[in-house]
Parts: C-alpha cells; structure tokens; sequence
C-alpha cells in the first residue's frame, strides 16, 4: 500500500527543487559565456549559451544584482537600438591570486573578467616553513581584503608538485617541501574567511589559457611547463584531464638518464632535472663553479661561452623530448611551452621545434602546433579562481539537445 502523503510531498519538492536547479545552472551557462568569450549583449549572451532570451534576460538581472556581473560600453548591433555589453564585475568584486614556487611568490588580485590590478601586486621570498607561508598570504591577502567597495570572492593558489583534487592536499613537491602533506586552499579559507582553491601549477596555466585567450578559447591543447620543475597539463573537449585524484601530467618524472642528477623526488635522471630553465641555470653554475641567473646565462651566450653554448644545447635536446613525448601521447591540436629558456638567445625556440620535429611520429606532430605560452602563472592562479567561482553557482547545464 502507498502512501498518497509521501508522494504528494515529494511532487511538491520536486517542483520546488527543479526550476532552483536550472536557475543555478543558467547562471552558470551565462558566468561560462562571459569568461570564455569576454563582454557580450544579452542578444550574444542568447545566441552563444542556447538559452532562451527572457531566461538569460532574467539570469542576467540576478547576476547584476549580486555583484558577479556589471554593465560596460553600449555597442550598435543590428537595426534598433544599441546593445549594453555585460562583463564579469571588474570594478565592485575582485579575486587574488597566490603562485607559489620554490624561491620567490606572488600574489595579485583582479576582477572577475580577469583584469589584474598591477598596482596591488607583491613578490616575496618563500618563507622557510609552512606556518611562515600561511602567515605571510594571510597579512597581504587582507590588506586586499580591506579594499573598500570591493567585495573579494575568492583565492587561487598555484603551486609546483602533487595535488590531489580529491582530497585538495598538496602530496609531494619536489620543488616545495614545505607543503608536503598540507592543505594551503582549506587553511587559508579558516584564516581569511574567503573560499579558497589550489591547482597544480600547469593546471593553473591551462585555465589562464582558456580564460585570458577570448574571444577564441582552445578546447584542445597541451601545457608544458619548464621553468623550476616540468609538468604537463592536458585540455580536452575543454576540459582539465586530471586523471583518478588530479596528478595526471608528471612527465617530469619520467626518468631519462639512469645516472643524470638527482631530481627532487628521490629519482635520478628525471626529465625536469635536464630540460628546464632550472636544469640549464644548475648545469652552468656547476661547470663554473658560481651560481648563475637566465640573466647571466644570456650575457654569457652572448659572449660565446662554451660551457654555457654546451649545457644549452643539452638542455634544448632533452626539451625536445620531452615536447615529443607529450605530443606523441596526446595529440594535441596546439602544444604551448611555458618557461624563460627561449629568451636567452632569438631564433631558440625555432631551434627546439627543429628537435622536436626529428623525435617526434610525423602524423601526430602535423596535427599540432608548437607555440610559446602567453599568459603568466599569475594569470592562471586568477583563472583558477574565477573556474571555482563559476564551478560553484551549479552543475553544468546540458546542452545536448
């Protein structure tokens, strides 16, 4: 026997928890459109996000009326009147962005529309223990807090090593012991009150490419990161592959040279201990006996040293390796490689694709372009930011017809 009290009720439920649901998820198509494709009218708002014109129209008022979206410049269109161009709020609300390395931070803040406020950007030297860390984010991020008028909706941390996504711990950084084994986004959310998130450093880079490259965002790509330590970040059908807990992409640690240097997970002969920036600064400071910067390195090729012309061309050959090895694995329509490496001497990064063309299968390499990254770790800690921010309003709205 049924119980007509316990189906009525959950009908009514039902009706109440359905059309919550899809407000959520338009607002979340809306917030979606506008990161992926910059300020749009609610007439290009429709057109791109599938969705009906009064559903946007309404979507679009609730946005304006919580601070998430304002209005910019009006546009004439098609015959009638001008068009009022909607952005993600640049002005009333803002995110900070924290990248971490191994020797130097930063942390910037910026509007919702990716805008960063270069006037409120602070380097500071990694402190030596993970309390210190936490300490100095807390004191800046609440000076930016304490902006006036400005509401502050979240933090974005990129940082070098092992994340698991799941649990959002930072396992292992070879570059970064100081966070081994702790949570950064959690203990900064308790501290400063604001929702916090973390991503892999690469991971990070992949968002600021998506974000910072509209109106035109790639859903297909591969990031390589070279600069302290090498990592690989996977984009497909627009999304972050992560693999089962988020530490997809570790090339880096793929060993390459059985007696090569010791690498910061306990391994020898790692990839990112022969092909990054760090690799080349490292392998030059020790054939001379004194540390040296990219800085120095450059005067030195510069000058023709041929320590420095040896180690680079070492480093240049492992590089390419390790392009070809992504580029064989994914194939990918566009590679983008993030580091200074490149600005040692012109015609390098032309040098490396060379490289990279004799190591690489033929048919994968001519679906795929080799280009230099455009956007900073800076940018992609704020992307990272802003991702949760949209991620949080609701699930995604299917568009499948």
């Amino acid at each position: 026997m049924g119980f007509p009290w316990f189906s009525s009720a959950s009908t009514v439920m039902s009706s109440m928890i359905q059309p919550q649901l899809l407000r959520r998820m338009t607002v979340r198509r809306v917030l979606e459109v506008l990161r992926d494709r910059g300020p749009c009218t609610r007439a290009h708002l429709t057109r791109l996000s599938g969705i009906s014109a009064p559903t946007v129209a309404k979507a679009v008022v609730s946005l304006l009326e919580s601070g998430l979206l304002e209005e910019g410049d009006s546009i004439q269109g098609a015959p009638g009147r001008p068009g009022t161009l909607m952005r993600l709020a640049r002005d009333r609300a803002q995110v900070i962005g924290v990248v971490l390395d191994s020797s130097l931070c930063t942390m910037i803040s910026a509007g919702l529309d990716g805008t960063i406020h270069e006037a409120g950007r602070v380097d500071f030297p990694t402190p030596d223990s993970y309390e210190a860390l936490l300490e100095q984010i807390s004191l800046l991020a609440n000076t930016l807090i304490s902006r006036e008028g400005v509401k502050t909706l979240g933090l974005g941390i990129s940082t070098p090593g092992l994340i698991n996504s799941r649990t959002g711990r930072a396992m292992l950084s070879p570059n970064l012991h100081l966070t081994d084994g702790h949570s950064p986004a959690r203990d900064l959310s308790q501290r400063l009150g604001i929702d916090c998130v973390m991503y892999q450093e690469t991971q990070a880079l992949c968002l600021g490419e998506r974000m910072y490259s509209a109106p035109e965002p790639l859903d297909d790509f591969v990031m390589l990161e070279i600069s302290t330590g090498l990592g690989v970040g996977v984009v497909m059908d627009g999304r972050l592959m992560e693999g089962h807990s988020g530490l997809a992409g570790e090339l880096g640690h793929v060993t390459v040279a059985l007696d090569g240097p010791l690498c910061g997970c306990g391994n020898r002969g790692c990839l990112e201990t022969l092909a990054t920036d760090s690799a080349l600064t490292r392998g030059i400071s020790e054939q001379l006996g004194h540390a040296v910067s990219l800085d120095d390195v450059k005067r030195l090729i510069h000058d023709g040293n041929t320590i420095a012309e040896r180690e680079l061309h070492k480093v240049c050959e492992y590089l390419a390796i390790a392009i070809a090895a992504a580029i064989n694995l994914w194939n990918p329509s566009t590679l983008f490689v993030h580091g200074r490496l490149f600005d040692v001497r012109d015609g390098l990064f032309e040098t490396v694709c060379d490289l990279t063309q004799r190591r690489t299968l033929a048919p994968s390499l001519a679906d795929c372009r080799i280009l230099r990254a455009r956007w900073s770790k800076q940018q992609g800690a704020v992307a990272g930011a802003i991702h949760h921010l949209i991620d949080a309003h609701g699930p995604i709205l299917d568009e499948s017809p």
